[in-house]
């Protein structure tokens, strides 16, 4: 048996402990906020045929190559989609191609990482995946590709237990550090960088050893009121901003403890 940790539910649990018990160990359903649209997946798609499957031979892709990645990857979508993402693609190549040299081969797209972690004399097993991973000099660029039509950063907190625990697990597989996590949002073809060094490591080996003993007790999950509780599915059995919170359902799943980490 393991148990996953993704850097989404990492920062669910910075944000309160009571919604993540709950959610992940109570299994509590609830309605998501966000969900991945099938434009959002052809894009990351079309993007990685884009960077894995060009020969490298000529300096940079013409336009053509990234017209034919889009018609691999673009089926099963509407006439408006497809116009939709081939704009988005073309708009992407003139920023981050055509003004370039030369096409950097990355060290893998949409790839996967997998290393381990051990804590309080508990095993983690951490895996995840990444859309774009580049060497950059002496370190490692992390590329996240972000099609939401607004452009709207993490806050500090989840950036850092984001690169923290990327950090962890490149470190380990790849035996180099990463030095940076990078944000695409493809429709405005900004690009947001953030650095990456050892202290995020410690900050969230810290962040988990403060979970392992929770989930090791089984208790104190209390709530953290802040702004994320006027969307939270779980106000109505929390104690924290409901004046007469009703019971948890009875017969909620019984968890298992034995930990593993996975990067989503």
């Amino acid at each position: 048996m393991t148990y996953h940790l993704s850097a989404t539910k990492l920062q669910a649990y910075q944000r309160c402990p009571f919604a993540y018990y709950l959610k992940y160990e109570c299994k509590l359903n609830a309605n998501d906020f966000f969900g991945s649209a099938a434009l959002g997946i052809a894009l990351h798609q079309a993007l990685a045929q884009i960077h894995r499957d060009w020969h490298y031979q000529n300096p940079i892709p013409d336009l053509q190559w990234i017209h034919y990645c889009w018609e691999q990857q673009s089926q099963g979508l509407s006439l408006g989609q497809i116009e939709e993402g081939k704009g988005i693609l073309e708009k992407y190549y003139y920023r981050f191609i055509a003004e370039e040299v030369s096409l950097t081969k990355p060290l893998g797209v949409e790839g996967r990482i997998q290393g381990s972690l051990r804590v309080d004399n508990l095993e983690f097993l951490i895996t995840g995946r990444y859309d774009r991973l580049n060497y950059v000099g002496k370190g490692l660029e992390l590329i996240d590709y972000k099609s939401t039509r607004e452009v709207r950063l993490p806050n500090p907190e989840e950036i850092d237990l984001q690169i923290g625990l990327y950090y962890l697990a490149l470190e380990q597989t790849y035996h180099q550090s990463l030095r940076s996590l990078s944000l695409i949002f493809l429709r405005t073809t900004e690009k947001f960088s953030f650095k990456a060094g050892p202290e995020h490591k410690r900050k969230v080996q810290q962040i988990i050893s403060n979970l392992a003993v929770k989930l090791r007790d089984d208790e104190n999950w209390q709530p953290t009121p802040g702004s994320q509780c006027q969307r939270c599915t779980y106000a109505r059995y929390c104690p924290a901003v409901t004046e007469q919170p009703i019971p948890l359902p009875t017969g909620l799943p019984d968890r298992k403890l034995q930990l593993s980490l996975a990067l989503n």
